[in-house]
């Protein structure tokens, strides 16, 4: 019966719903503390989703738990689209990555492998592997064109969202299946959407297959609620489009946080005062 319902993003297939309790709920706290909020957050008032585990196939396990991908591995299409608006992304926000275009890059034939080479050099990619990129990428299009996996993921949301839930907190692409879930269930009482680190303004990719319940046109307003606040972080690469209101209307309240060297870090997001004043406006009334 939680009033604080948390969506997270990729990468979360070896985690759980504890486990990001642990770091998530601490994280909101702090965010209430410094927007000065008259609460606090029990341990029962957020509850996190949890659908990492629809990405995990059978039978593996946590030692070894990625398979050996490489750039043949990325899929022509979506993936190798979103693969290359990372890149530019990258590169327009982060010195040390050379542009798509730079002819120092002349002399590496793939595009695609050209891209995981930039990335995995970059500040934002630090420490993740090539192989998880790759899987990064096949989450993303998963959920976006699998239906049967989206209404998994969607079913998760509903299972948890009550009449006490006040806000829906979506951080990457839990922020798509956030909006989507609420655009769906006009019946919610929810009165505000936290989004962090979203990337709902890539057009094509995102935007344009979004499920919004109403005639599927993309740029709805998120079913009943009040209050959309979108935070995003300049070197975030995964939030390539910064200000949402020319998509989703000038209602959408957009911020710009720093969140140092882990631009898209969930808790960096949460333990901001922009993100702490968001929860509070949708909690303190009731």
């Amino acid at each position: 019966m939680a009033r604080v319902v948390c969506v997270h993003g990729i990468g979360q297939q070896h985690t759980g719903e504890r486990e990001l309790h642990g770091s998530w709920h601490p994280a909101l706290s702090d965010g209430l503390i410094r927007a000065e909020a008259r609460f606090a957050l029990d341990a029962s008032d957020v509850q996190c989703v949890f659908y990492g585990d629809l990405f995990r196939p059978p039978g593996r396990t946590l030692t070894f738990n990625d398979p050996p991908l490489d750039a043949s591995d990325v899929a022509d299409g979506f993936e190798t689209e979103l693969l290359l608006a990372w890149w530019h992304e990258a590169a327009r926000t982060d010195e040390t990555v050379l542009a798509p275009d730079a002819r120092t890059l002349a002399r590496t034939p793939h595009a695609v492998q050209r891209a995981l080479n930039s990335l995995s050099r970059s500040r934002f990619f630090a420490g993740i592997a090539l192989r998880g990129l790759v899987l990064d990428l096949r989450q993303v299009r998963a959920y976006l064109c699998d239906p049967d996996l989206r209404a998994a993921v969607q079913q998760r949301v509903a299972d948890v969202v009550t009449d006490r839930t006040r806000i829906v907190v979506g951080h990457s692409l839990g922020s798509v299946v956030a909006y989507e879930a609420l655009c769906a269930h006009l019946e919610w009482p929810v009165r505000a959407l936290l989004t962090l680190g979203s990337p709902l303004g890539i057009r094509n990719l995102v935007f344009d297959r979004l499920h919004t319940g109403g005639g599927d046109k993309s740029g709805n307003w998120p079913g009943a609620v009040e209050q959309w606040t979108n935070l995003a972080d300049e070197g975030d690469v995964v939030a390539l489009v910064k200000d949402l209101r020319p998509l989703f209307g000038e209602r959408v309240r957009c911020q710009m946080v720093h969140n140092g060297a882990r631009a898209h870090d969930a808790t960096r997001y949460l333990n901001t005062a922009e993100a702490g004043r968001a929860v509070a406006d949708a909690c303190e009334a009731g």
